[in-house]
Parts: C-alpha cells; sequence; structure tokens
C-alpha cells in the first residue's frame, strides 16, 4: 500500500515538473505582466478609495513640476496631450486595424480592437466607480471636467504601445516600438501633469491596468507574433481559423 502510495506521488512530482517546465514562460508572464500590474494598481485604488486625498507625493510631484511653466510650454503641452486622448489613438488603431484585415490577419485585428475598446471601457467604468476628483492646485491651461482615477490618456497611449510591443515581439519592430512608444508613453504622462489635470497616481494606474489587459488579452486570444516581413508574408493558419480549444 505504502509503495503503491509512494509511486503515486512520485508520478505527480514527475508530472507536476513537467508541466511548470513546458509553461514556465507563460506563468512568468503572467505573473510579471498580469498580476503585478493589478497588484499595484489594486494599491493604489484601495488607498485613494480610503483615503480621498490619495498620497502625500500627489501633490509635491505636480507642484515641482508646475515650477517650469510658462506661456509656451502652456500651448505645447495642451496640443501634445491631444495624441494621448482615445480620440486619436482609436483611429490610429483602426488604421492599423484595416491594414491587418486586408492581410487576412483576423486574430490579429480582434486583439487590437479587443484591447483597445476593453481599455477605454475599463477606464470609463473604473472612473465613475472611484469618483476621484481631479486635482485643483492652480488653473489648468486645459481643464478636464470627469473624474480623474485613473488616467484615460495614460490608458490609452500605454494601451496602444503595449499592444504593438506584444505583437511584435521579438522582432527588429519591438525595439524600435519599445523605445519610441516608452518615449510616447511618458510625455503623454507628463503632460497631464504639467496640465494639472492628474495626479501621478493617476498616471501610474493608468500604465498599471493597461499592461496588464494587453497581455492578459493576448494570453486568451493570442494573436500570432508579427515578423520584419509582415507586408510579404501569408498568414499563418492560426490567423484566418479557431483553434481546437476555441471550437468547443
Amino acid at each position: 500500500m505504502k509503495s503503491d502510495f509512494g509511486k503515486l506521488g512520485q508520478s505527480f512530482v514527475n508530472f507536476f515538473r513537467q508541466l511548470l517546465v513546458a509553461h514556465w514562460r507563460s506563468l512568468l508572464l503572467l505573473s510579471i505582466g498580469v498580476y503585478l500590474p493589478l497588484q499595484i494598481f489594486g494599491l493604489l485604488a484601495v488607498k485613494v478609495w480610503v483615503n480621498e486625498g490619495g498620497f502625500p507625493w500627489d501633490e509635491s510631484i505636480l507642484v515641482a513640476i508646475h515650477q517650469s511653466s510658462q506661456v509656451q510650454l502652456d500651448v505645447f503641452a495642451a496640443r501634445l496631450t491631444k495624441l494621448g486622448s482615445s480620440r486619436t489613438v482609436i483611429p490610429v488603431v483602426s488604421v492599423i486595424g484595416l491594414v491587418f484585415l486586408a492581410l487576412r490577419r483576423w486574430r490579429t485585428v480582434t486583439y487590437l480592437l479587443t484591447t483597445a475598446l476593453g481599455s477605454i471601457i475599463i477606464n470609463r467604468t473604473t472612473k465613475e466607480f472611484m469618483h476621484r476628483i481631479r486635482p485643483h492646485l492652480w488653473e489648468s491651461p486645459s481643464p478636464e471636467l470627469d473624474f480623474s482615477f485613473p488616467s484615460g490618456h495614460a490608458m490609452t497611449s500605454m494601451t496602444l504601445v503595449a499592444a504593438l510591443v506584444i505583437l511584435t515581439w521579438g522582432s527588429v519592430w519591438c525595439w524600435l516600438i519599445l523605445i519610441v512608444g516608452s518615449l510616447f508613453v511618458l510625455v503623454i504622462g507628463w503632460t497631464r501633469l504639467y496640465l494639472g489635470v492628474h495626479f501621478p497616481s493617476d498616471i501610474l494606474a493608468g500604465w498599471m491596468v493597461s499592461v496588464a489587459w494587453a497581455i492578459g488579452v493576448s494570453l486568451i486570444i493570442k494573436p500570432h507574433l508579427i515578423q520584419a516581413g509582415v507586408i510579404t508574408e501569408a498568414p499563418p493558419v492560426e490567423e484566418t481559423t479557431l483553434l481546437p480549444d476555441e471550437t468547443e
């Protein structure tokens, strides 16, 4: 009896080890790319919910940034911040989606649309739930009237960049998108703080939930990674057909 139980236990240990070895990349991605950002977002949300004043460093960072304000920079920031709005990002995603649709990369198109639209829904829903009032430390050159947490501009810009990085992961395009996209995300975040329409914790929360959402959706829809020759390559079979587990 003990011998049989020992063999059973050993079989389970071998199975468990082999399963972890086979899926360690996905598990690591799930932990770092989804759980960790959501954990940070959750901590920020709880703190904002419990203490409506937010964090001590929120106002101090805003005041420090505001010390560099000048009229020309006000105009520049007010114009630049529009690049991170959903009114700009959604048309960009739509154009990219149409290109991939013409290339018969339907799974990629589905991933892009689901990620972009889902990000907007998450942002609107969370704002209405949290009801965080925007900062009023000075009169903003570009005032906003809705709620503050999390930042919609931070979410839309990060969602776009994160989705494109995921789709081009492992290709030469990935590094270009990662570098340019990171600068874009940081600049959009700076404009929101400079204009005084968001707290730093709003920006950080928007970034975290966007990264988790983009990676989480990719693990479900499983879009085919785009290589350097995307324009000339024929789409892989899984881009236009359902996987076996999706037909059940």
